[in-house]
């Protein structure tokens, strides 16, 4: 009976798991759907049931969105800022963890503190000092060569970008490290390998899973990133995501919804593309890395 009882319970707690994630999943996709759907209406059919399936697929609202609204030269202001900011990243997170996690030495737990400090750190609360220091790194610099750099330009943004990821992308990297056995390393060593070369050739490749997995949250974050964009950036360098919102400020004045939802879409995409492109290598390092616990 107690088994029996077990049972039911556990189809109980199954289905009702089930029915929640069903929920979510409806939650989610019926918006996105929603937003694809009316980037392809014309302005038109905004005025009645909004909820009605387009008559045709109106393609010039993403035409327009690129040129008039300016969206294609701020899609590739953002790729540019996001690789950037991702290859920076990882030129510096990947070494740090891999040391972090791997070697003992003075001053390692306390730079381990200093990073899982961090995460702890809102990046928006940093956002006005980090813009004061450029300013005046900006102004010191104008006084010897005449000109600016560190403002309005899209290798600093990236900068920030990346120096604000830098803490979960260690904690992330490094949580994965430390549970690689050391005899793949003392096997490199005894081949003739060195500390650099077991780093790049072995270890790196074994991370990959979780490498995948920071990439990919920390594309999300650089590429959907408003206010640092907003703040360093300015006219013909923002990214997409101020350009959207300008974008919206613009049409919902002229009510050109077609236009308004083809930039959501635009904004919406790579991303969408990237995690259906990843998603077993992310499930794979969410479950082998620092996420684990």
């Amino acid at each position: 009976m107690n088994r029996d009882k077990i049972s039911v319970n556990d189809r109980v707690i199954k289905v009702f798991i089930y029915f929640a994630l069903l929920l979510l999943a409806i939650s989610i996709i019926v918006p996105v759907a929603w937003v694809f759907m009316a980037s392809v209406k014309e302005n038109s059919e905004f005025y009645g049931n909004p909820w009605t399936l387009p008559k045709g697929l109106y393609f010039q609202n993403f035409s327009d969105a690129f040129t008039k609204a300016s969206m294609g030269s701020y899609m590739i202001n953002s790729v540019i800022v996001t690789a950037l900011a991702l290859l920076l990243l990882l030129v510096v997170a990947l070494p740090a963890a891999y040391v972090l996690a791997r070697y003992k030495f003075m001053g390692g737990k306390l730079l381990n503190i200093l990073f899982m400090a961090g995460l702890f750190i809102n990046v928006n609360y940093i956002v006005v000092p980090i813009f004061l220091m450029l300013v005046d790194a900006d102004k010191a610099l104008k006084t010897w060569i005449g000109s600016g750099f560190f403002l309005n330009n899209l290798f600093i943004t990236a900068l920030v970008y990346a120096s604000t990821a830098l803490p979960f992308t260690i904690y992330l990297l490094s949580g994965f490290f430390v549970t690689i056995p050391k005899d793949y390393e003392e096997a490199a060593f005894v081949d003739g390998s060195g500390y650099f070369r077991t780093m790049v050739t072995i270890m790196m490749p074994m991370a990959k899973p979780s490498i995948i997995t920071v990439i990919l949250f920390n594309f999300l974050s650089f590429w959907n990133e408003y206010i640092i964009s907003m703040t360093l950036l300015t006219k013909e360098n923002k990214t997409l995501p101020v350009g959207l919102m300008q974008l919206m400020q613009a049409q919902k004045a002229a009510a050109n919804y077609g236009q308004l939802y083809a930039g959501l879409v635009i904004v919406m995409l790579p991303t969408l593309i990237l995690y259906m492109l990843v998603q077993k290598k992310l499930t794979q390092g969410m479950s082998l890395g620092g996420l684990k616990g």
